[in-house]
C-alpha cells in the first residue's frame, strides 16, 4: 500500500510511521522541515520525504498525487502564532482541494471526541476540520480520540508532573469532568485497520479505553501505579485564566496548550459511537497504558514526544534558517578543553546526554533559575528535557533548546535556545583532533548570541559574568566526567 502522512513529525505521526513501514508501506512522508524528521532505520527506501505546509497552496504541488491512503494528522493547537482554529480551517481547505486530485481512496482523520453541545474551542475546531474533510470527493474515516496515554505524549507528561510534584493538589472543578483514556498503542493499532477498510468509509467513531474517569482520578490512579500517594481537593474558585497559570507553571506544557486544554476540560469525552464494536482490538486499561508508557521510559524508548513536533514551536521557524551560525555581528564565548585520546568515547557520550536529568554538567540551579525566569515572562521553561537520556536526532527539543545538527561521526551537536531572549542564541559542541600530539583531543564548546537592538547588548553584557565561570566549568566536566 502506498500512503500519504502528514504531519509525519508529530506525535502520533512518528510512531505511525515506524508501524507503516514495519508492514511493508511505502509512506509519503508530509513535514514542514525535513530536517525535523528522522526515517527509521532499515526503511529509507520505502519513505519519500516532502517538504509541505498546509498553510501556503502552493507548497502542495511538490506532493505525489498517486497513492492509495492519506492520513490526516495535522493541528495547531499549540501554535504561538495566529489562531489555532483559523490555521487548522485553512489546513484542512487547502489539504481536502489537493486529496481531490489524487488517486487517493480513503482519508483517516485522527481529531477529538465532540459530543457535547457546547463544545470548546480547541474541539469546535477539531469538528470543523471533520467537516472541512468530509466535504472533499474522497471518503473520509474520522476517528475521535479522548485523552491519549503514552510515553511522551501532553496528556502522560502533565498527569506526570503534576502527581510526581505535588503531593497535595488544591486543583479547579473541572477536575471532576469525566474522560476515557486510550493508550497509544490502541490509538496506532485503530489507525492502522481502518485504512482501506470499505465499512468504515464516511464514518465517524469514538475511540477510547475500557475505563471512564473523572481527571481527578486519573491522577489519583497514576499516583497509585507510581507508588506515591497524593490528595486532591478541588474548588470552584478556580477560574479559567488561573487554571491556565496554575497548569502552565506546574507542568511542562506551553501557556498557549494550557489554556486550550482547561477550556476542553469542561466538556466531558466520553466514546458513543465505539470503533471497537466494528474493529475489535484488546484494549489497554488506563492503569496498564500508564505501566506501559513508564516502561518504555525505563528503557530508554521513547519514539516521539509532542514537544518535538513542529505544533508546538513556532509555525515560522525551520532548522535549516538557524543552522548556520553566523559570524559577524555576534558575541562569543569560546571554551577549548584538551584531553587524552582514551577519554574521547566517554566525552562524546557526556556530549549526547546532555540536559534532561543529567543536567548541565556545572551550576544545574543557575540553568533552572533561567529556566523559571523563562516561564515567568511565557517562555518554554526547563522543564521540557528530552524525549531520551542518551538519544538525541535534529528536530528534538533539549529543555530550552531545540537540537539543529547531531553528527555522530565528527561529532558536533548544535543546539538553538528557544527560550525567550532579544535576540537568537547558539550553543555548539564539537571534538577537534590537537595537531601538536596525537595522543590528544579538544572539546570545542561555543555558545553564540546574536543580539537585537540595544535590548540584546545589554543582556549580553548582563549574563556575562554568569557565563565566566558556568561555560568554563561545565565544558571541564563534560571532558573529564566520569
Amino acid at each position: 500500500m502506498k500512503i500519504l502522512l502528514t504531519g509525519a513529525n508529530g506525535y502520533i505521526g512518528k510512531r505511525l510511521l515506524i508501524n507503516l513501514t514495519r508492514a511493508g508501506h511505502d509512506v509519503i512522508a508530509g513535514v514542514r522541515d525535513a530536517d525535523r524528521i528522522t526515517i527509521p532505520n532499515g526503511y529509507d527506501k520505502q519513505v519519500k520525504i516532502c517538504e509541505v505546509d498546509f498553510l501556503k497552496r502552493e507548497s502542495l504541488s511538490k506532493l505525489p498525487t498517486d497513492f492509495d491512503v492519506a492520513y490526516y494528522l495535522i493541528h495547531s493547537l499549540a501554535s504561538t502564532s495566529g489562531d489555532f482554529s483559523e490555521m487548522e480551517a485553512k489546513a484542512a481547505e487547502n489539504f481536502s482541494d489537493f486529496i481531490s486530485t489524487t488517486s487517493s481512496k480513503q482519508v483517516i482523520y485522527l481529531g477529538g471526541i465532540s459530543n457535547d453541545d457546547e463544545l470548546s474551542k480547541h474541539l469546535t475546531s477539531r469538528k470543523n476540520v471533520e467537516d472541512i474533510l468530509q466535504a472533499s470527493t474522497i471518503p473520509v474515516t474520522v476517528l475521535r480520540a479522548a485523552i491519549i496515554i503514552g510515553s511522551g505524549g501532553a496528556s502522560f507528561e502533565i498527569i506526570r508532573d503534576l502527581v510526581e510534584k505535588l503531593p497535595v493538589m488544591i486543583a479547579p472543578k473541572w477536575l471532576n469532568t469525566k474522560c476515557q483514556p486510550i493508550g497509544i498503542r490502541n490509538v496506532i493499532q485503530y489507525l492502522e485497520k481502518v485504512a482501506l477498510n470499505e465499512s468504515t468509509y464516511n464514518k465517524t467513531y469514538d475511540i477510547g479505553g475500557p475505563d471512564i474517569l473523572t481527571y481527578k482520578q486519573m491522577l489519583l490512579e497514576f499516583a497509585k501505579v507510581r507508588g506515591i500517594s497524593r490528595y486532591i481537593l478541588t474548588v470552584p474558585i478556580f477560574s479559567p485564566r488561573l487554571s491556565s497559570y496554575w497548569l502552565y507553571f506546574v507542568t511542562s506544557t506551553s501557556y498557549q496548550l494550557a489554556t486550550n486544554l482547561v477550556e476542553s476540560m469542561r466538556n466531558e469525552v466520553v466514546v458513543k459511537n465505539d470503533l471497537n464494536d466494528v474493529i475489535s482490538i484488546p484494549l489497554f486499561s488506563y492503569s496498564d497504558s500508564v505501566k506501559l508508557a513508564f516502561k518504555r521510559i525505563e528503557q530508554n524508548m521513547v519514539v516521539s514526544s509532542w514537544v518535538d513536533s513542529d505544533s508546538y514551536i513556532n509555525h515560522d521557524v525551520a532548522l535549516n534558517e538557524f543552522i548556520e551560525v553566523p559570524r559577524n555581528g555576534t558575541f562569543k564565548d569560546v571554551q577549548r578543553v584538551t584531553f587524552p585520546l582514551s577519554r574521547a568515547q566517554k566525552v562524546k557520550e557526556n556530549i549526547w546526554s546532555i540536559g534532561g536529568k543529567k543536567g548541565w554538567y556545572y551550576g544545574n540551579f543557575l540553568w533552572k533559575f533561567r529556566g523559571y525566569i523563562d516561564k515567568m515572562v511565557g517562555g518554554v521553561g526547563l522543564r521540557r528535557g528530552r524525549r531520551s537520556p542518551t538519544d538525541i536526532n535534529p528536530g528534538d527539543s533539549l529543555d530550552f533548546w531545540r537540537v539543529l545538527l547531531v553528527d555522530q561521526k565528527n561529532v558536533r551537536l548544535l543546539l538553538y535556545a528557544e527560550m525567550k531572549l532579544p535576540g537568537d542564541a547558539w550553543l555548539e559542541f564539537k571534538l577537534e583532533e590537537d595537531k601538536t600530539d596525537n595522543n590528544k583531543m579538544i572539546l570545542v564548546q561555543t555558545a553564540t548570541f546574536r543580539p537585537k537592538g540595544l535590548a540584546g547588548r545589554l543582556y549580553w553584557i548582563s549574563v556575562l559574568p554568569f557565563h565566566g565561570f558556568i561555560f568554563t566549568n561545565m565544558s571541564k566536566r563534560i571532558v573529564f566526567s566520569d
